[in-house]
């Protein structure tokens, strides 16, 4: 315990990549599951979608599942993951502050939760374990 607690700065930085590989990982094969069932199941799902931004409730559903499965995927991969993140972000803040704006808590505590998630990884980055890092990388270093 000791010696995890007194990691050099490289032990840190590399814990902290797996930390966030971890975590793009889980997050994204989770919310892919919600664009699946979306993607699975377009037209049923589509006769009582929510339109909150006034497009069409199928251009809305359309947009839901590139956000939950497609950049969900991109996450996963870590592949313009801030990029990606930005249509999670979205998609959930609009599930917690509109469409569950009424709702208890513990109805919408789940996109909340996901909404802080997508918050973190925008911030802290995808981390050296990501194909950003693999690419950018080399770009970058020549």
């Amino acid at each position: 315990m000791k010696n995890f607690l007194l990691l050099s700065k490289s032990t840190t930085e590399e814990l902290s990549s797996v930390a966030l590989l971890f975590l793009r990982v889980a997050v994204g094969f989770l919310m892919i599951t919600h664009g699946w069932g979306k993607l699975q199941n377009f037209e049923a799902i589509s006769a009582a979608f929510p339109d909150p931004l006034g497009v069409g409730v199928k251009t809305s559903l359309i947009l839901a599942i590139g956000a939950e499965f497609f950049a969900s995927l991109f996450l996963i991969l870590g592949l313009l993951t801030r990029l990606s993140l930005i249509p999670l972000m979205f998609t959930m803040g609009m599930a917690f502050f509109v469409i569950h704006a009424n709702d208890p808590l513990q109805t919408k505590e789940l996109a909340l939760v996901y909404l802080v998630t997508y918050i973190f990884l925008f911030i802290k980055g995808p981390g050296k374990f990501s194909l950003d890092n693999f690419v950018l990388g080399k770009l970058f270093k020549n």
